[in-house]
């Protein structure tokens, strides 16, 4: 391909990188170390098969150490553009540059791709193309929008509720009522929701720049399937195109803005799933977009056979975290994301991946870790950490640094366990709901530091925990090999639907189970979109390519299970209103004394009233005291007893004086509802169902406020 080549002025500040708009032109910037030759390619159109112009930038002009700059003095927001290297890799490397390949700005700030979701006119079968009408091109973005109505949250960890969702999954189906489904905008208008059910932040599954149609050019067996989840980035930058109603040519960039300055003026946070894991770039076999022909050594962890990627994160590739450049990189990202995009914080895929260095070890203080934590542009946002990765490393309750929270898969193994009826599982109930501290009490944690979950997108939603026994990934594509096999689940005398109303009614007691659990534990919760309403997903449980209603949100549910809804929310309701829930110190306490009223923050009870049956039990209790008087925060709640059965036999407990006012149940997940018995001294649970009972401190008249379900 011959296009003519144009003389550039010599630009003496080749920083920041990226596209940076001046008063009169634009400024190029992109890093390769090994590049012999750079070419810059400016495009008309989106889907122009070549370029309009074509500058080459020469080691004596256009090159200050690593950086290839150039000053193109008339080109405008709007412009699409690209990159060609040549170039000599490391010896003993296999070399990756190829002149040919056309190659995206890993700065880019919007991709103008496929015009719409699923396009499959825009995509040839079998073919990742190297240049061409198909191929991503950058758009050049002047970074402008009136942020005036925005104002920073900065919700403490322990009145944040987390609740993840798929921004396109959360508004697709038919049922979702809104308009444009599966983009912004349509998210936008499920806000009200939001804000109605009293979750207080939303993370988003991967929302960056990625192509749902992978499957599609890999023309293999799963052709027909989209990449749905998105765990594949192409550009690191940019919003996902195909999620703006309005189009591709930028206007991703400001309707995910209006989304972000939506989701604060509602008062809800926004958490980012970010992937600095792998790239969408895959095996040595797979498609190259940006990094690989860029700088293939900078960028990748590489196998000691030449060519070869080394693959912790099961994905093909493995990013080269704590290498000095891709440090840069990712602090680059999440500043801007931070800065410019106004999020809230961060969740890490396989954050395990960021710890290892350039051998694949493990390192002790890894300085990307260290850097995230410490980077004053962050400091406020929330960096949660999926502590393990794919290749072994398990690192949930000592992921290297303080700062960082941590998805808690030991909370939801522990709490699934339980309440299906695993032996020898109270010790480890107790644990979770106090916070985990056999995790994180050492090195200056606090509960704080769990991300407690029982259901997230990964695995089975929570109807489908109680629905089914296995695993029915079949229409996956890969024979039901994939997704995790150990889940933990039952379904209660039935493999999914049941036409059995004692069936279908345990299946429900089950779901508040674990819902209760959850939302009266210590650490921070999280839920999955729709498990409020009872979503399933078939039995399927990893609908990472299932763009269709096995992984969309089905809002019809919401008027089918209207009891769980108004369960859920005013379960949220009731933690709001209650600090004893939501406390920022480990809890003090042991077993059941024989004085009620002494001070600890908590008794562990069994249904005797006396010690519980650890080794052997079924049945537990928990007295929480409203005062706080170990944890060094001044606390003035009520006493809560919370009460739990995973026994397939009723229980009645044996019920401790009330420290304030006399026990009232506030919450069963029984039906109909226990009574308390002899004077409020006994409360016969049913078999699988939990009851959360209150005593108040203080006269109902003393409250500082009510609640949206009239709780102090």
């Amino acid at each position: 391909m011959k296009t003519r080549s144009h003389r550039m002025p010599i630009v003496p500040f080749p920083v920041p990188l990226g596209a940076q708009v001046g008063r009169d032109g634009v400024q190029f910037t992109v890093f390769s170390r090994h590049a012999t030759r750079v070419w810059l390619l400016l495009f008309d159109a989106p889907d122009a098969d070549r370029p309009s112009r074509e500058y080459e930038l020469t080691p004596d002009r256009n090159r200050i150490g690593d950086l290839w700059h150039v000053y193109v003095a008339d080109a405008r927001p709007g412009q699409f553009y690209l990159y060609r290297m040549e170039g000599r890799a490391p010896a003993g490397r296999r070399n990756f540059f190829d002149p040919e390949q056309w190659l995206l700005d890993p700065y880019a700030l919007a991709v103008a791709g496929a015009p719409r979701w699923g396009d499959t006119a825009w995509f040839r079968p079998g073919e990742y193309p190297k240049n061409g009408a198909h191929f991503p091109k950058g758009v050049v973005i002047r970074d402008e929008f009136d942020w005036s109505g925005d104002r920073t949250l900065r919700t403490p960890l322990h009145e944040t509720v987390i609740y993840e969702a798929h921004l396109r999954g959360f508004t697709a189906h038919r049922s979702s009522g809104v308009r444009h489904r599966g983009t912004f905008a349509a998210f936008m208008e499920k806000l009200p929701y939001l804000r109605d059910l009293g979750v207080t932040a939303v993370e988003l599954l991967p929302i960056q720049e990625f192509n749902e149609m992978e499957f599609f050019q890999e023309n293999m067996g799963r052709r027909e399937l989209r990449n749905l989840w998105g765990y594949s980035s192409v550009a690191f930058f940019a919003p996902n195109g195909r999620y703006a109603q309005g189009g591709v040519l930028g206007q991703q960039v400001r309707e995910f803005k209006q989304l972000v300055l939506a989701l604060h003026q509602a008062g809800l946070e926004v958490i980012l799933d970010v992937v600095f894991n792998h790239t969408a770039e895959q095996s040595a076999a797979g498609p190259t977009y940006s990094f690989r022909g860029l700088d293939n050594d900078i960028y990748y962890l590489m196998d000691e056979r030449p060519g070869d990627y080394a693959n912790y994160s099961g994905c093909g590739n493995t990013v080269n975290s704590n290498h000095p450049i891709v440090r840069n990189f990712i602090m680059d990202c999440l500043r801007y994301w931070v800065l410019h995009m106004r999020v809230d914080g961060f969740r890490f895929d396989l954050a395990s991946v960021l710890t290892r260095g350039p051998d694949g070890r493990i390192l002790p203080n890894p300085p990307i870790v260290e850097q995230i934590a410490e980077d004053p542009a962050l400091r406020d946002a929330k960096i949660l950490a999926e502590a393990w990765d794919a290749a072994g490393a398990y690192q949930v309750g000592v992921f290297p640094h303080e700062r960082w929270c941590e998805w808690n898969g030991k909370y939801r193994d522990d709490v699934r366990r339980f309440w299906h009826g695993t032996p020898g599982q109270l010790g480890a109930l107790a644990t979770r709901l106090a916070g985990s501290s056999d995790l994180f009490s050492a090195n200056d944690r606090t509960p704080l530091n769990s991300i407690n979950f029982v259901t997230c997108h990964d695995g089975f939603t929570l109807a489908d925990l109680v629905s089914y026994n296995a695993k029915h990934n079949e229409s996956n594509g890969e024979s039901n090999r994939d997704g995790e096999t150990q889940n933990y689940s039952c379904n209660h005398g039935v493999e999914g639907p049941a036409h059995d109303p004692a069936v279908n009614a345990l299946r429900l007691r089950q779901q508040k189970n674990f819902l209760l659990t959850l939302l009266v534990s210590q650490g921070v919760p999280m839920l999955l979109a729709g498990d409020e309403f009872g979503r399933t997903q078939h039995g399927n449980n990893n609908a990472y390519a299932q763009d269709n209603e096995i992984a969309w949100v089905d809002w019809s549910l919401r008027r089918e299970q209207a009891d769980l809804h108004a369960f859920v929310r005013r379960l949220i309701a009731f933690r709001r209103a209650h600090p004893a829930l939501r406390r920022q110190a480990f809890l003090h306490g042991g077993p059941a004394h024989a004085d009620p009223t002494a001070a600890a923050d908590v008794r562990w009870l069994g249904s005797n009233g006396g010690a519980p049956d650890w080794g052997n039990g079924s049945a537990l209790g928990c007295l929480l005291r409203g005062d706080g008087v170990f944890t060094g925060v001044e606390m003035d709640d009520d006493h809560l007893l919370l009460l739990f059965n995973a026994g397939l036999a009723p229980v009645t407990f044996a019920l401790p004086a009330a420290p304030g006012a006399p026990w009232r149940i506030e919450f069963a997940t029984d039906d109909p509802p226990p009574a308390l018995e002899h004077g409020a001294l006994l409360l016969r649970l049913a078999d699988r169902a939990a009851a959360v009972l209150v005593s108040e401190r203080r006269p109902a008249d003393h409250c500082s406020g009510r609640s949206l379900n009239g709780f102090c």
